[in-house]
């Protein structure tokens, strides 16, 4: 089958994520105990890590895997190279996988639309090979795509060897591994990831098994809305689960819990609850400023005009301990002196957000608007009146 080659998406589109692996001069809380090997908790819309257990342990991601596999199928639908309604054939290969099965076999042709339900709602891992050799053309192409795709998005403790999560030697990775692909699965995706949420899919013609998703969690919580379960006897019982609750004054507030080597299905399912009820109660979310407003006009120097706008495209969210919003503070720390040209989302300062006098995060400040460099005159004008400051 000819390969549809999906664009890998780098590092340069992370940069609004760099805040979430900064250590915070704030004291973390105490988080409950948690009975998993590993486990992350995440503030996704603040960008910030509330609770954090061996999260570099190099360990088996079983059918978490196929959060990439999907991250690789969402990009080639993007770029129009396949289509939800295309059907792609069932290789023996794919027919015969062991495991979580969506039951299809090679005297069908499915749809992309189809595959996706199957490998994310039944976790198939037929479904999965189906839609893997569709993208990538061979199961060996495809892992090659994911690798370079983990290396792009800085997943530096991930090695993948196949598409659907079945134990092979030199396949592991890492909680945070797995929270930069969740994280970036739902960001540059969000068209798609409704197919998380699903509860419940049974391909027609196929048997009613293995229809109920295993995310017990969606049954559970009305806002919990993904994202994937796995599990093999290597890995144990694994969850990364996502939730958006409504808060006064911010909006939608997401954590995303990534919990590895739970003990069984049901464990895996009370830690994670247990880990997503905690962020929401030991942590509150304040708003500074909303998307795109400025936090101030700044001098610029040598350009066609003398302030420019500077903010965050993004709203201005940060989570602090729970009763300690009225202790928040910002301080701007600008790149001084600003110099035109100026391009627009060029970074030119730090927010610092304290609580009292400790500091719980610092955001990078973006130029809201370009500003040119201006005539002759003007720049001779400013460069004596920069000499003589």
């Amino acid at each position: 089958m000819k390969p549809v080659f999906s664009s890998l998406r780098t590092l340069a589109l992370t940069a609004a994520l760099a805040p979430l692996w900064a250590s915070a001069q704030i004291a973390p809380l105490q988080p409950p105990e948690i009975a998993a090997h590993t486990y992350m908790l995440v503030d996704v819309t603040a960008n910030q890590v509330l609770a954090s257990k061996d999260v570099d342990a190099q360990v088996e991601p079983a059918s978490l895997t196929k959060l990439m596999t999907a991250y690789l199928v969402f990009d080639a639908l993007r770029a129009k190279k396949i289509t939800l309604e295309q059907r792609l054939p069932v290789s023996e290969l794919a027919w015969k996988m062991p495991g979580s099965r969506m039951f299809i076999d090679p005297k069908m042709q499915v749809a992309v639309e189809d595959l996706l339900k199957g490998m994310i709602v039944q976790s198939g891992n037929d479904a999965t090979m189906a839609l893997a050799e569709g993208v990538g053309g061979t199961k060996d192409n495809f892992v090659r795509l994911m690798n370079e795709q983990a290396k792009a998005l800085g997943m530096t403790g991930t090695s993948y060897k196949n598409p659907e999560g079945l134990t092979e030697a030199g396949h592991y990775t890492t909680a945070r591994d797995l929270s930069i692909l969740a994280m970036r699965l739902m960001r540059d995706f969000p068209e798609y990831t409704h197919y998380y949420s699903i509860k419940e899919y049974r391909y027609q013609g196929t048997p009613a098994a293995n229809s109920r998703n295993r995310n017990t969690l969606l049954f559970r919580d009305p806002s919990v809305d993904g994202l994937k379960t796995g599990h093999t006897n290597a890995a144990g019982y694994c969850l990364v689960s996502t939730a958006n609750r409504e808060i006064p004054n911010v909006g939608g507030r997401r954590l995303l819990s990534i919990l590895l080597g739970a003990a069984s299905d049901n464990a895996r399912a009370n830690e994670s609850q247990k880990l997503l009820n905690w962020g929401y109660t030991a942590y509150d979310a304040v708003k500074l400023f909303d998307a795109g407003q400025p936090m101030e006009e700044a001098q610029i120097w040598k350009g066609s005009q003398g302030t420019i706008k500077v903010g965050r495209e993004a709203a201005t969210v940060v989570t602090v301990p729970s009763g300690s919003a009225g202790k928040v503070t910002t301080q701007l720390v600008r790149t001084d002196p600003l110099m035109a040209p100026i391009t627009k989302g060029q970074q030119v300062g730090t927010l610092k957000v304290l609580v009292g006098d400790q500091v719980a995060a610092e955001l990078p400040v973006l130029a809201l608007e370009a500003v040119n460099e201006g005539g002759f005159f003007r720049r001779l004008w400013d460069s004596i009146r920069l000499w003589i400051r």
